[in-house]
């Protein structure tokens, strides 16, 4: 459905930092750094079909956060959404709701975890047990 996800960032090699570490656990590589007509750069991370960006502004204007929006990330197993976690505290982001762990709901159950990336973007790490 979904060809790619863009977030803004205010400082990109704040982001690259951050973004290396987290996505690396899911198994992407290294970004590719590309700089557009205008000067922005962007930070173009590509793993199992999908890719997530991260941009400077192309508008000039600051990176902000949406309220209300979350990324989430696929991952292989509980000890995964905990390591997501821990690597995101660990590289300047912030645990925020519940802490990781299973959730048992009208969706079923699944292990969660929701961190804020150093822009403010809200990111969810998910597990569902087969």
């Amino acid at each position: 459905m979904f060809s790619h996800v863009m977030v803004g960032s205010n400082d990109i090699e704040r982001s690259k930092r951050f973004y290396d570490a987290l996505l690396g656990i899911l198994g992407a590589g290294e970004p590719l750094r590309n700089q557009n007509d205008t000067g922005q750069t962007r930070l173009f991370y590509r793993h199992d079909g999908g890719t997530f960006c991260v941009s400077e502004p192309i508008d000039g204007e600051p990176a902000t956060f949406a309220n209300g929006s979350t990324i989430g990330f696929k991952c292989a197993s509980p000890e995964q959404v905990q390591q997501f976690h821990d690597t995101a505290v660990a590289h300047g982001g912030t645990s925020i709701e519940e802490p990781p762990g299973l959730r048992e709901g009208k969706l079923g159950a699944m292990h969660l975890a929701y961190v804020r990336d150093p822009d403010g973007n809200k990111l969810c790490a998910l597990h569902r047990p087969k």
